[in-house]
């Protein structure tokens, strides 16, 4: 049985706490990773694309990419945190040793590892949305946002960040070490950056495409950018269940797998 508790938070905020301490370096990146993309791929590459048809209309290139770039935040934030972070946490530094000396206990300690990842990816997710926002008002009207329909992009880019961090989690407690970690981020976390409708419609796959849509961050895709485009329909629905389903699935192993690494 799963037991966590008010512990769970105290974990998360000795890791905001850490976080904010270094927020300068932390939040560069966030800010100016997505200014990069949108001018290498938006404007770049972006001028060869011509005919880009998404939800039954044309769009330009650069309009599609930028809700790509907020979910690939959302995927790269939570899955890094609890990779290698909660692994230098646990094994190099042995913070888990020293909290769980505290009343907190192991479950607490790992669901707030998790629940940070989370939180990354919210925080990371939603510096890169306002950058985009900002840019598009400013530089690119085609990227500028008119739906209010965008205010629901972070709470989706936390759940998606929930869904990474707890994958991510179940890598920690398997692997023997943290070179292993170079699997998960070759097996999963490429080809999800690949083919998860970030770059390109998933559709150009052909008979490839059902492949991209057992890749979570195609869902988390899906999501974010209908949201950011206004666009409503039954797939929205489908990806929102894939990605709760796969979560609470997710989130009960970690803990499970964790637990059973900590304490042997």
């Amino acid at each position: 049985m799963i037991e966590m508790g008010r512990g769970m938070m105290a974990v998360w905020r000795r890791n905001a706490d850490v976080f904010f301490k270094t927020w300068k370096t932390n939040f560069l990146p966030s800010i100016f990773e997505p200014l990069l993309y949108l001018v290498a791929m938006g404007l770049g590459f972006g001028s060869l694309v011509s005919g880009l048809i998404y939800a039954g209309q044309p769009m330009e290139y650069i309009r599609f990419l930028a809700p790509g770039l907020v979910s690939i935040s959302a995927m790269y934030s939570g899955f890094f945190e609890c990779t290698y972070g909660s692994f230098v946490r646990m094994h190099y530094q042995k913070t888990f040793d020293a909290i769980v000396a505290t009343p907190v206990n192991l479950g607490d300690v790992i669901a707030g590892e998790i629940l940070w990842g989370a939180s990354k990816s919210l925080i990371n997710s939603t510096i890169v949305l306002i950058v985009i926002a900002i840019i598009g008002w400013i530089l690119f009207p085609a990227i500028r946002f008119t739906s209010l329909t965008i205010l629901l992009i972070p709470p989706i880019a936390f759940l998606a960040g929930l869904m990474f961090s707890s994958l991510a989690m179940i890598f920690t407690a398997i692997v023997p070490n943290i070179d292993s970690f170079n699997y998960p981020f070759f097996l999963l976390i490429t080809p999800m950056f690949l083919f998860g409708g970030t770059f390109f419609p998933i559709s150009q796959l052909g008979v490839a495409e059902p492949f991209a849509y057992l890749l979570p961050l195609t869902h988390a895709t899906i999501l974010i950018r209908d949201l950011s485009l206004g666009i409503s329909s039954i797939l929205n629905g489908l990806s929102l269940l894939y990605i709760i389903i796969l979560t609470t699935i997710a989130f009960y192993l970690a803990i499970r797998l964790m637990k059973k690494r900590l304490t042997r």
